[in-house]
């Protein structure tokens, strides 16, 4: 669903764009989003197992930009399957093994990924429960392992420089666990810190020269990017 998700996370953003462009390809592109939202519901209901791997297949990440999506363009089926689902997979986990993070060609975090799409799924009081069950140690530990950004040892190894788009994508993680969490939450702040480090830890090398990151890592950045603009806003 990797490439599903950001298909429609490129219609969504074409939604609301008051520009003449922006209009002509938001209706050109409208066959092959349609196509897309076929094939998630025709998927989902057949996965019976969750796909948690750090790299394209992980399923959270394309639920999550799918049910962005759905909420934008008001696809009530899609938004109902997607949240259906998320429930079935997730809502039981409990002690995500963040100490096995980061595998050597990650991109994606598979626990804060996870919890990135339960606090769009869950309301605030629930997504804090269930947070403190899945993820006890970022409220606790200022070592833990999630909150520290992965070295990048060599930004020239195609595989290695995923360790680039972990560190964006688990600041957008990130992110959006601070924005969903109460205000005052004692460590709450050391979450957006952490966003902070990871996001310092790479932007400074998505323009590195090297094609094996530069063709990819711009689109995380933005990502990123857009989910802290309403936070920088504020402080």
């Amino acid at each position: 669903t990797y490439g599903w998700a950001w298909l429609l996370k490129l219609a969504a953003e074409l939604q609301n764009w008051d520009d003449e462009d922006g209009k002509k390809w938001r209706e050109n592109l409208k066959p092959l989003e349609d196509e897309i939202v076929a094939r998630f519901l025709n998927f989902l209901p057949k996965q019976d197992y969750p796909i948690r791997r750090g790299v394209h297949a992980n399923t959270a990440f394309g639920m999550a930009l799918a049910l962005d999506y759905a909420h934008i363009v008001n696809q009530e089926q899609l938004e109902s399957l997607i949240i259906e689902r998320s429930k079935n997979y997730f809502m039981d986990d409990e002690n995500c093994p963040a100490d096995y993070e980061p595998d050597g060609d990650d991109f994606l975090s598979p626990c804060l990924m996870e919890a990135d799409l339960m606090r769009r799924v869950l309301n605030q009081k629930e997504f804090e429960q269930w947070l403190r069950k899945f993820l006890p140690q970022i409220f606790q530990d200022e070592k833990f392992s999630l909150l520290i950004p992965a070295n990048v040892s060599d930004r020239r190894d195609p595989k290695i420089v995923h360790l680039d788009g972990l560190n964006i994508s688990r600041a957008w993680c990130l992110v959006g666990i601070y924005k969903a969490l109460p205000q005052n939450l004692p460590g709450k702040m050391r979450i957006l810190s952490a966003a902070i480090d990871h996001a310092k830890a790479t932007l400074p090398y998505i323009t590195s020269g090297n094609y094996e990151g530069e063709h990819w890592l711009a689109s995380f950045a933005i990502y990123f990017l857009s989910e802290l603009k309403d936070i920088a806003s504020s402080h």
